[in-house]
């Protein structure tokens, strides 16, 4: 009998699906855990960005450049991971 709490595209897969999904959600974990590690020194250089913008003379503001890529990459991994990681989790 399958599993009536996963959802009806899951109940009847063979094991190399079930791999196959284990390993995309796998993947979409350890993408965010990037996020949350670029979140992490997106909050550092925030710290530095106001400085920058108010100092720094014409476009050189490394730091905010530096922040607004960091942003962008949170965006990115952080959907991608969602993306990914989508669906039940598995028990272990």
């Amino acid at each position: 009998m399958a599993n009536s709490l996963l959802p009806p595209e899951e109940r009847n897969l063979t094991p190399e699906q079930v791999e196959a999904l284990d390993k995309r959600r796998d993947l979409g974990h350890t993408l965010l855990v990037i996020a949350g590690q670029f979140t992490v020194l997106a909050a550092v250089l925030l710290l530095w960005v106001g400085q920058d913008l108010s100092y720094s003379p014409g476009w050189a503001h490394p730091m905010a450049y530096y922040f607004f890529l960091a942003l962008i990459l949170i965006a990115v991994f952080g959907i991608a991971g969602l993306a990914l990681r989508r669906g039940t989790p598995r028990i272990d």
